[in-house]
């Protein structure tokens, strides 16, 4: 049965793409963001392009800390879930602005939080992060094991949210599910993000920076698989009041030599490394134990790396 859906942070790399394929399967969707500049703020722009031409899609310019236009929201939508992607992303820039993270992450959350408790619904998604994980030199990553250090004010602000959302499940039976995403990738990928960024100083002849010595790796995700896992979400959300935290990951760690090697391939094109010191609030390795979003949610991701990165790299070629 349809349903109106309100995603934050709609018209990111991530949120983008999850409100075409709500669109898809009937849903209508009101699409809440900032257009912050983080990065291009017309490039989130261009993300939204086919829903923007869809009649169930309602776009909504608005910050989540700014609590008045988040009334002004809820009072003119009824809505039957909320995806909670918004937020301020990246490890390394946390560390130099940790108050802004905080105001973000942390305040926005629990703005939309209150919201849901007092004008519904009481189904809830979070979008957390394996950095959660910190520096856990066991692997794969469960869900089970300790998160309580992390290592970067990002990681801690994506723990707290979490916490929040355990505390607004139990006080005001809010149905919740918190998703830690483990590296995401494919078109539309933020500048930032290590293929992409890796991606643009190939095609400009410059030197890519490897922080260490190129042995870290992390659990690559497609785009669509981590799509998919929300959707399979926002189901369980309507099937039964609950709390969960769940991996959403590629099963599988690539070392970040391996990638570069990768995307020389698809690229055609030579990587010119530099290799510098590593860097504080980075995770040596991250891989995702997807046994319970197997059982919970029949996640299973269905497109390799190679055939991920080729899909980016097409991408990416149609945008220069």
């Amino acid at each position: 049965m349809p349903e109106l859906i309100l995603v934050t942070g709609g018209a990111g790399f991530i949120g983008s793409h999850l409100c075409e394929a709500l669109l898809r399967r009937g849903d209508r969707v009101v699409c809440l963001d900032n257009f912050c500049d983080f990065y291009s703020p017309e490039a989130k722009r261009r993300n939204l392009s086919s829903c923007l031409k869809d009649p169930a899609f309602t776009l909504v310019e608005a910050d989540i800390t700014d609590r008045a236009a988040l009334e002004d929201v809820f009072d003119r939508f009824k809505f039957d879930l909320i995806i909670h992607l918004a937020a301020r992303a990246g490890v390394r820039p946390s560390i130099e602005q940790p108050e802004l993270y905080s105001s973000v992450n942390l305040d926005g959350t629990l703005n939309l939080l209150q919201l849901c408790a007092r004008h519904g619904p009481r189904r809830f998604i979070f979008a957390s992060s394996s950095s959660v994980y910190g520096a856990n030199s066991k692997l794969p990553f469960a869900e089970s094991d300790p998160v309580d250090s992390p290592i970067s004010p990002y990681a801690a602000t994506k723990k707290a949210g979490e916490l929040l959302c355990h505390a607004w499940h139990h006080l005001h039976q809010i149905s919740m599910l918190c998703l830690r995403f483990f590296t995401v990738y494919g078109p539309r990928q933020r500048p930032d993000l290590a293929i992409r960024m890796f991606a643009d100083l190939m095609i400009r002849d410059e030197c890519v920076p490897i922080f260490g010595d190129g042995s870290s790796s992390r659990d690559y995700t497609y785009i669509t698989d981590i799509v998919a896992g929300i959707l399979s979400a926002a189901d369980l959300t309507r099937e039964r009041l609950c709390y969960e935290v769940v991996n959403l990951g590629g099963d599988h760690g690539v070392p970040l030599l391996e990638m570069l090697r990768a995307l020389e391939k698809v690229s055609g094109l030579q990587a010119r490394i530099q290799y510098l010191p590593p860097q504080a609030g980075d995770i040596p390795h991250t891989r995702a134990d997807i046994s319970k979003a197997k059982a919970l949610l029949g996640f299973a991701p269905r497109t390799s790396f190679e055939e991920g990165l080729q899909a980016f790299w097409n991408w990416l070629q149609d945008q220069i």
